[in-house]
């Protein structure tokens, strides 16, 4: 069973879950911008690679001691799981319209749920599977699959959701072991490699004023990705995921004031169906914490049914 933190460490975490959000939201407008004339394949490799440079400072403040580790074997698998969810994301965010690509990217406390059950044998009972359940007919308004709006970039935009979900497990597991420094820079560290393969594949030099935003995009992510971190570290993988939801006025503006998009009414009921849903599995989270927290037993929180 995960500890719960306290009252201050979690209006810390939340504090950084925001900023992370905000960053995370101004990276998605540097990724778009980028889009335009490169590759996702290339994006995710600038981004990664720039990022690496971002995080120098930590190899400076920590010195040889940042990479000692002896969980390695663990570090590939999240980075295997995040490349891929990062390729995903970046695709949808480079060829749907800002706004729905992020509003999907909102159902990954759903599957943060989901993969908590399996693989942290974490307790879920029927008010949350209801949550999860309307979180998923938030994802079906939003994609309307069959309607001539559909498309193949809104499921990949859900298998990036997919994936970011089991991220948040994977670093909630590793942050109990390991420094919030040494997962960022690792991250970034392996991350450079696995994307320059696919990127190679598709190579062609970035260009002019292309410069800024890949940079951006590394600078900005890998911001967002160490207060990210430390978010996890303090506070709990459900009850913070729905914060990222600021990221949405943020890339709403943007796709609204650079690109001319606007938000469809489906995309807005979808969105506010998976809102309504997160808040909710963020509730239940406080609570169980809080009951965690007094010793009492589950059964008076919820019903095993």
């Amino acid at each position: 069973m995960l500890s719960h933190p306290s009252r201050p460490h979690y209006t810390s975490a939340a504090q950084l879950m925001l900023a992370s959000a905000v960053l995370f939201g101004l990276m998605a407008v540097a990724i778009r911008l980028a889009s335009q004339s490169l590759h996702t394949f290339e994006v995710a490799f600038f981004r990664n690679f720039f990022g690496l440079m971002a995080t120098t400072p930590l190899l400076v403040r920590h010195g040889p001691s940042l990479l000692r580790t002896q969980h390695f074997p663990r570090y590939l698998l999240r980075c295997l799981v995040g490349i891929i969810g990062m390729m995903c994301g970046f695709w949808a965010i480079g060829h749907l319209p800002l706004a729905q690509a992020v509003a999907l990217s909102y159902s990954s406390p759903i599957f943060v749920v989901i993969a908590a059950a399996l693989f942290l044998g974490e307790r879920v009972h029927a008010r949350r599977w209801t949550a999860v359940a309307l979180g998923f007919i938030g994802v079906l308004v939003i994609t309307r699959p069959g309607s001539h709006d559909f498309n193949v970039g809104m499921l990949i935009a859900v298998i990036s959701a997919f994936m970011t979900g089991l991220v948040s497990i994977q670093i909630k597991q590793l942050s109990a072991l390991e420094p919030a420094d040494r997962i960022v820079f690792y991250t970034t560290l392996i991350w450079v490699p696995m994307s320059l393969i696919p990127a190679l594949l598709v190579w062609r030099w970035p260009q002019g004023i292309v410069w800024l935003w890949v940079i951006a995009a590394g600078v900005l992510g890998t911001g967002g990705h160490m207060l990210w971190t430390r978010a996890l570290k303090l506070g709990d993988v459900s009850a913070l995921t729905p914060i990222s939801f600021t990221q949405l006025p943020v890339v709403a503006t943007a796709g609204w004031l650079l690109f001319g998009e606007r938000v469809d009414r489906w995309t807005l009921l979808g969105t506010t169906i998976i809102l309504v849903s997160s808040a909710y599995i963020a509730h239940r989270e406080a609570v169980l914490a809080r009951r965690h927290a007094t010793k009492e037993p589950l059964k008076s929180v919820e019903p095993s049914t």
